[in-house]
């Protein structure tokens, strides 16, 4: 798939981490410290796109949609350990699963269905009623007894805003799964919003926020 004058991989290192997922347009920090995923960062490294592939443990298998993020920044720390940024290029559906080549998963991949992922335009959620947001984003920090940066929330645009609480705030494997899968942001706000009133309101049994 094209990427300005370049193409995709058909193929990609993929990272399997629950709670892990990387958004449109955001960037991800990483801690890398086992050996055959320090391979696999040397090989990313090694190769013209610096690609490696965040996807989901879900079940017994993987997610079927992950993110592919391009290794922008990387140190080294005393103890050999890897600190990484992984900057978001596009999100994939997981076509099989490759094994025995490397140490790691690598995943064939599709990318046609998420191809406004590349465009460069951010996309636009014109019912966002931001001040209401902020009040039940406040109130959800106070109960879930976290802490953040008001100002830079503050100044974060809409995609920023929403895309970067969808990947931070302590949820479940499968709600950041559905995040990530929104097609839209107004749908992925809308999404996360529920999300928050659902655990201001403690829950319910009988309810299934994400059907």
């Amino acid at each position: 798939m094209p990427r300005g004058n370049r193409t995709l991989p058909d193929t990609v290192p993929l990272f399997p981490l629950p709670g892990a997922v990387l958004l449109p347009r955001t960037r991800l920090p990483l801690h890398i410290f086992e050996p055959r995923y320090l391979q696999m960062l040397d090989d990313a490294l090694r190769s013209g796109e610096r690609l490696i592939g965040m996807i989901q443990p879900i079940g017994e298998g993987l997610a079927s949609i992950g993110t592919a993020g391009r290794i922008s920044m990387f140190s080294e720390n005393d103890d050999g350990r890897m600190m990484i940024s992984l900057r978001a290029i596009s999100r994939f559906r997981l076509v099989e699963v490759i094994e025995g080549f490397t140490p790691y998963l690598r995943g064939r991949v599709e990318w046609a269905p998420y191809r406004a992922d590349l465009r460069a335009a951010v996309p636009d959620d014109p019912d966002f009623d931001r001040p209401g947001f902020m009040e039940r984003l406040g109130r959800y920090m106070t109960a879930q007894d976290l802490s953040t940066d008001w100002n830079a929330a503050e100044e974060a645009g809409d995609e920023l805003l929403i895309n970067s609480l969808s990947m931070l705030l302590p949820l479940g494997v499968e709600e950041k799964q559905a995040l990530l899968e929104a097609e839209t942001l107004p749908e992925r706000r809308q999404m996360l919003d529920g999300l928050m009133e659902y655990a201001l309101h403690g829950g319910d049994d009988d309810e299934e926020m994400l059907h």
